[in-house]
């Protein structure tokens, strides 16, 4: 599943060509196209699944597409993630993501994402995720699973 805008020159690029997907570790592994991988574009597509006001763990994304692991997912938000909703993809701790806590915690906030109290050792004082009750398991609305 890929997002399309009309770019200025009047064609059509994925989303991800315009916002955040910007970098690759080498020609080798960015694909033909000079873009993200096909394992990359397979993360991001399973990031845009995650409905709004849930997330999945790294962990989760990496068991859900049966492929790579929590380092590789990470790896592929940090290069590409900037065009997906990316604050929907959590550690397993429920900490924000170090660097960009205040514009998540205002993504889950308007998104309505259920969040824990800050611990009060925890730097801040942010609250985490509350991972009991935001997981989403990759289940559609409907029960049926996604394509995955």
């Amino acid at each position: 599943m890929v997002a399309w805008v009309l770019c200025e020159q009047g064609r059509n690029l994925p989303v991800s060509d315009l916002w955040g997907r910007m970098d690759r570790v080498n020609d080798e592994s960015a694909g033909a196209a000079g873009g993200p991988d096909p394992y990359a574009e397979k993360v991001l597509d399973t990031v845009e699944l995650i409905p709004a006001g849930r997330v999945m763990t790294y962990g989760d994304v990496a068991e859900w597409l049966d492929e790579g692991g929590p380092r590789q997912v990470g790896r592929v938000m940090a290069r590409y993630g900037g065009g997906v909703p990316w604050w929907r993809v959590v550690r397993s701790d429920g900490v924000l993501l170090p660097g960009h806590e205040l514009r998540a915690l205002a993504a889950y906030r308007e998104e309505g994402t259920p969040l824990r109290g800050a611990d009060r050792s925890a730097e801040g004082h942010l609250p985490r995720v509350d991972l009991r009750r935001a997981r989403w398991d990759g289940q559609a609305a409907g029960g049926a699973a996604g394509d995955g």
